[in-house]
C-alpha cells in the first residue's frame, strides 16, 4: 500500500460517494473503485458499508482514517522539508490570532515576509479559549493568546507584559497625574473588550478582584475598533492593554494607566508540543524568540 492509496481512502471518507471521491480527485470511478477493492484485499477487513448511495467507515475503517490522515501529513511535511533545502522556505504559516494580540506579532510577520518571500500565510482571529480547540483540531500551528489559559499540552514562548489603560470620553480626577487606580473606577460604568466569560473580559474582571474592587459593568465589545470609537463618542469607558492604543494612534479620548501592582496583562505564543511544526512556523517562533525583549 502507498501514499496515493490513503489519498484515494481518504476522499471517499469525507466525500462518502466513490463518484464525489473521484470527480475530487480527477480521475474515473472504475479504477477507483478497483483500488479501494485492493486496499481492502491487502489489509484484510471491510473498510466501508453501502448505506443506499452512501458509503460509511466500518470500525475499522474509521480506525484506518486516523491513520491514513496521519501517513499523509507527515508525507507531505517531509515533501516540504526537502523542498525548503532546495528553494528555501516555503509553504503556509498557519496563525491564530487572538481579538486582542500583542503588537511584537504584527511586527514579526512583517519581518518574516521580506525574509521569507515564498511563505503563504493563513491568520484567524479567535478568542484565546477558540484559539486553543483551533490548536488541538490541527486548523492552525500557532496562536497568539492571553495569559492564562492551561499549558499542559502546549509549548509557550512568553510575550512581554503590558500595562492596562483607563480610557474615556472625559477627564478623570486621579491620585496621578498621568494614571489612576482600580478604586477609583469601582462606579464607572465599563464597556470592556472581548467576550464575557473568556479574554480580555474576565482576565480585567481578575484584576478588580485581586484589589477587591467591585466594578460596574455596563457591557461588552469583541470589537476593539467598534469599542475605541464608542469611546470616543462618549457611549462609554473601557479598560484596554496597551497594545490597542499602540496599534490603534489616533486617539481623541482621556488616557490613564491603571497604577496598582500587578496591573499587567501577558500574551504567548503557543503551539502542542506532541505535533511536528511545518518550517514556516518553526522559523516563526524563532524569529519571534529572537525579537523579544
Amino acid at each position: 500500500m502507498d501514499i496515493k492509496q490513503c489519498r484515494y481512502f481518504i476522499a471517499i471518507a469525507e466525500e462518502k460517494q466513490i463518484t464525489a471521491a473521484a470527480r475530487r480527485l480527477h480521475m474515473a470511478q472504475p479504477p477507483l473503485s478497483q483500488q479501494l477493492k485492493l486496499m481492502e484485499e491487502e489489509l484484510g477487513v471491510a473498510l466501508f458499508e453501502r448505506k443506499g448511495r452512501m458509503m460509511e467507515l466500518t470500525q475499522a475503517g474509521r480506525s484506518f482514517y486516523d491513520y491514513a490522515v496521519t501517513m499523509t501529513k507527515y508525507m507531505e511535511e517531509a515533501v516540504m522539508e526537502m523542498q525548503s533545502f532546495r528553494y528555501g522556505i516555503r509553504g503556509k504559516l498557519s496563525l491564530g490570532m487572538n481579538t486582542i494580540s500583542d503588537s511584537l506579532i504584527p511586527k514579526a510577520l512583517q519581518q518574516f515576509r521580506t525574509s521569507h518571500p515564498q511563505v503563504t500565510y493563513k491568520i484567524q482571529q479567535n478568542e484565546s479559549a477558540q484559539l486553543c480547540s483551533m490548536l488541538d483540531d490541527g486548523l492552525i500551528e500557532l496562536a497568539c493568546v492571553r495569559m492564562p489559559v492551561k499549558t499542559k499540552h502546549y509549548e509557550v514562548l512568553h510575550l512581554p507584559q503590558e500595562p492596562l489603560y483607563y480610557i474615556s470620553p472625559e477627564p478623570l480626577e486621579t491620585k496621578g497625574e498621568h494614571g489612576t487606580y482600580f478604586d477609583q473606577l469601582a462606579e464607572v460604568p465599563l464597556l470592556l473588550p472581548s467576550t464575557e466569560g473568556l479574554g480580555m473580559f474576565e482576565l480585567i474582571l481578575e484584576k478588580f478582584r485581586e484589589h477587591q474592587v467591585k466594578p460596574s459593568i455596563m457591557g461588552e465589545c469583541s470589537d476593539v475598533a467598534m469599542l475605541l470609537e464608542l469611546v470616543r463618542l462618549g457611549f462609554a469607558n473601557s479598560i484596554v492593554p496597551g497594545t490597542v492604543l499602540q496599534l490603534h494612534h489616533e486617539q481623541s479620548f482621556h488616557v490613564y494607566r491603571i497604577l496598582d501592582p500587578n496591573s499587567t496583562v501577558g500574551s504567548a505564543l503557543v503551539w502542542l508540543h506532541h505535533r511536528y511544526l511545518s518550517k514556516p512556523a518553526q522559523q516563526f517562533v524563532q524569529l519571534v524568540r529572537e525579537m523579544l525583549p
